[in-house]
């Protein structure tokens, strides 16, 4: 890392602000070579950003919304033409793939901002009970606290339905993966959006992050990432009485019923365990199976990891790139040691890759216990469990007996499949390998948080309600 270019500043007011003396390095996990920095951030910073944010909700709250989804419809399409330059940022910084960051990474966001535009015209801003109208109305100023693993996808499923609601909002986007953000600003702004409706401030979630969630001046937080630290935004923002929404960890499971096409069911439950390394918060990383049927299944799982090349996430034909960082790294290494101590057997050890970078073997462990570590506990990597039940009930059990509700899969007879995926504890599941909807309501039961994002049911999470009576 060389010139001052290399260093992103923090975005507020519109303009870029290089913050205090003190830098986070961006580390690329595939190389461990810095690729470029962003300020660290303090307090006064935050209370800059809401100051802005707070001056800009006076008059984007009062913008006829045709014209707030005229310009988050813009940042849609700014977005789709920068998509190289998004997609290359992410793999740089924490090392998807870059066949995934092209078509997930940098696509996703494209397709969730242009549905949420799309809802404008439909969407019942107001509507009359009785001798009531009800008005629903911007909360105000957003904070938004996003995570590393889809480092643009987890903003704009924020942002865009915030500012379609007429709100403005506060952004920490996570220190591992931040480079994303700034072109989003500078997209946003060459939509129309107005001086200050978009913040970004740079930092650590201790000092940042907490600073977002405790002050007065946010009237919401909306924050995805793990559980711990949801835990501790939702202690910071009770003194506010601010809204709180959290979408947090999962540990899912893939319940291949006896009736199941096997192939299909192994073959899409391995891609959804793995994808995007595992680092995905609704990975299916538990895969219950017929006793009767557990060898087989476990060797038809081989087959499959044995086709997922792991490697340099610049190149087409890599599927698991290294983790986010060494940290990530450690942890996750650290999880595969610990289920084979407890017992589990390694089906499954993928090939360790030469060289500097935070790569890790993708694991297949067979014959877990349900209550063990590595099936309770969010791992973050490309590790599958494959978990025995004895019959339906159990599998059912099995499947809920976790802190976690965020998603989860069913594979078997339609009828069949669906009867059981009612009875699942969560938030999304997908029947027989269902499509991602980037509509339909997105958020976990339990410990995996509450409040919803993505289509109507994300946009609603960012209005107040109002009745008028007459």
């Amino acid at each position: 890392m060389g010139s001052s270019e290399d260093v992103t500043g923090h975005w507020i007011g519109g303009e870029r602000v290089a913050g205090g003396s003190e830098r986070i390095e961006v580390v690329d996990p595939a190389t461990g070579e810095v690729v470029s920095a962003v300020p660290k951030g303090t307090a006064a910073d935050v209370d800059r950003a809401v100051t802005a944010a707070q001056a800009a909700f006076r008059d984007w709250s009062q913008v006829d919304v045709a014209e707030r989804a005229a310009v988050v419809s813009r940042i849609s399409e700014g977005l789709k033409a920068r998509g190289a330059e998004i997609a290359a940022a992410v793999t740089s910084e924490m090392g998807s793939p870059i066949g995934f960051s092209k078509a997930v990474q940098a696509g996703l966001p494209v397709y969730t901002s242009a549905g949420v535009a799309s809802l404008a015209s439909s969407f019942p801003w107001t509507e009359e009970i009785g001798n009531s109208l009800v008005v629903r109305e911007p909360v105000g100023v957003v904070g938004a606290i996003t995570p590393w693993n889809y480092p643009l996808h987890q903003v704009v499923a924020k942002v865009a339905p915030a500012l379609l609601a007429g709100c403005t909002v506060v952004l920490k986007p996570s220190e591992v993966a931040p480079l994303s953000a700034q072109i989003l600003a500078e997209v946003a702004a060459e939509a129309g959006l107005p001086a200050g409706a978009f913040n970004i401030v740079h930092g650590e979630g201790p000092v940042v992050g907490e600073a977002i969630a405790g002050h007065p001046g946010v009237d919401m937080v909306s924050f995805t990432g793990s559980t711990r630290a949801g835990k501790r935004v939702s202690v910071v923002a009770a003194d506010t009485v601010k809204r709180v929404a959290l979408e947090l960890g999962g540990k899912s499971a893939n319940v291949i019923l006896e009736d199941a096409d096997l192939a299909r069911a192994v073959k899409v439950g391995l891609g959804n365990a793995w994808i995007n390394g595992g680092q995905t918060c609704t990975a299916w990383t538990r895969m219950l199976v017929p006793a009767s049927r557990h060898d087989e299944i476990v060797e038809m799982a081989v087959a499959a990891a044995a086709k997922y090349t792991v490697g340099d996430p610049t190149q087409d034909t890599t599927r698991i790139g290294p983790m986010s960082s060494a940290a990530q790294q450690e942890r996750v290494n650290g999880y595969i040691e610990r289920g084979s101590a407890d017992g589990a057997t390694v089906a499954f050890s993928g090939a360790a890759v030469d060289g500097p970078g935070a790569y890790v073997r993708p694991t297949i462990f067979s014959g877990v216990a349900p209550d063990a570590v590595i099936a309770q506990e969010e791992i973050f990597g490309p590790v599958l469990s494959v978990i025995p039940y004895a019959d339906e009930e159990q599998a059912v059990e099995i499947a809920n007996n976790t802190v976690y509700g965020l998603a989860g899969a069913v594979f078997g007879e339609a009828d069949h499949a669906l009867a059981v995926a009612r009875r699942l504890r969560t938030g999304q599941v997908d029947v027989n390998g269902g499509a991602f909807n980037p509509l339909a309501p997105f958020g976990g039961y339990k410990q995996s948080g509450n409040g919803r994002e993505l289509g109507r049911f994300g946009l609603e999470e960012f209005l107040e309600i109002k009745s008028i009576q007459r």
